[in-house]
């Protein structure tokens, strides 16, 4: 029981490498993410230098992204965002020296 508590205190925290502010966007499930990037138009798609995490960012609808995050080991979280908080996310990401864009 303490685990589950755990984990749940833990799904909006962001590893470091990422140099977003991911605690106040919902996080949702592995399945609802996964079948909505199957569907929806990639906007763009980052590394890290050596390629350790992935950043790939989704266009669900006209107003709503999902951004997947994918640890050196290959898993994967997904993120909702509205589009209008695009903007802030892109110059984040490049402003990041340790981020490219590779789409």
């Amino acid at each position: 029981m303490a685990t589950h508590g755990f984990q749940r205190g833990d799904r909006s925290s962001r590893p470091d490498s990422i140099p977003l502010e991911l605690s106040s966007l919902p996080q949702l499930s592995w399945e609802l993410g996964s079948r909505i990037v199957d569907d929806a138009t990639r906007h763009s798609e980052w590394v890290q230098t050596g390629n350790t995490w992935g950043l790939s960012i989704f266009r669900a609808t006209s107003n709503t992204l999902v951004l997947r995050i994918r640890t050196p080991v290959g898993r994967e979280k997904f993120y909702g965002a509205a589009s209008v908080d695009l903007d802030a996310t892109l110059s984040t990401l490049e402003a990041a020296s340790n981020w490219t864009r590779r789409v």
